[in-house]
């Protein structure tokens, strides 16, 4: 079986729902598990003050990935506003064990400064890296990412990987992060991967965002109801 940690955030439940559905719906040997920050506090793992840039509530845990998977084999990490398109097995196979992690190397300069219905943008560079992650979880660097030492290093530290070297980082398709309403198709591709980083249909912002009727799909085949603005997060 493998494995897809997906980060989550306690108010938009929904949104983690309908990601894991996706993603279990198109392998049937594929399981998700989501980051809860609330429930590794409550354990003593997670420590760290509040991040006060940080727009979801696993923008840091999601570093603790390689521990939480017994740093063993690979998995993969992604945010919550993500849709799979495809089986994901069609990523996994792309692992390749020279390096420690593998992403989509994007070049994303937002002009927004805001996202997510009201959250503040924060540019940086490697932006969105760290948001769909194939990780080798046995690679000896990634021994390195204990909660002790996600606890304590700045957040600059852990989204621009600077615990490894820049060969270390291997890349695949933007296709498998297919940023919404940044890349276009055909253009850029073919989206196998959606990630809906500045904001998704399930926010009242964002209701004619693109791919929002695959999401408000994928949401009605999961409850069999139509997604409308009763359901909106606030």
């Amino acid at each position: 079986m493998r494995k897809v940690f997906v980060g989550y955030t306690s108010y938009q439940d929904i949104v983690y729902q309908v990601a894991k559905h996706s993603i279990e719906r198109q392998a049937e040997d594929v399981q998700c598990y989501p980051i809860i920050q609330g429930a590794l506090r409550e354990l003593g793992i997670y420590t760290r003050a509040e991040d006060k840039n940080g727009s979801t509530e696993f923008s840091i845990t999601r570093f603790l990935t390689p521990w939480l998977a017994g740093y063993n084999g690979w998995v993969l990490f992604c945010d919550n506003d993500t849709l799979a398109l495809t089986d994901l097995n069609e990523l996994f196979d792309q692992a390749d064990d020279k390096y420690a992690v593998m992403c989509a190397k994007h070049s994303h300069t937002p002009c927004e400064d805001t996202k997510l219905d009201g959250q503040t943008q924060t540019l940086y560079p490697r932006k969105n890296w760290s948001s769909v992650v194939l990780w080798n979880c046995g690679h000896p660097k990634n021994r390195l990412m204990t909660p002790e030492l996600v606890n304590q290093v700045s957040p600059m530290f852990l989204h621009r990987f600077m615990w490894l070297e820049d060969y270390e980082i291997g890349e695949f398709s933007h296709e498998w992060n297919w940023l919404v309403d940044w890349y276009s198709d055909p253009k850029d591709g073919t989206p196998k991967f959606l990630h809906f980083t500045e904001g998704g249909p399930y926010f009242q912002n964002y209701q004619k965002c693109g791919y929002a009727d695959l999401w408000r799909n994928e949401y009605k085949v999961m409850t069999g109801k139509e997604f409308t603005v009763e359901n909106i997060i606030d």
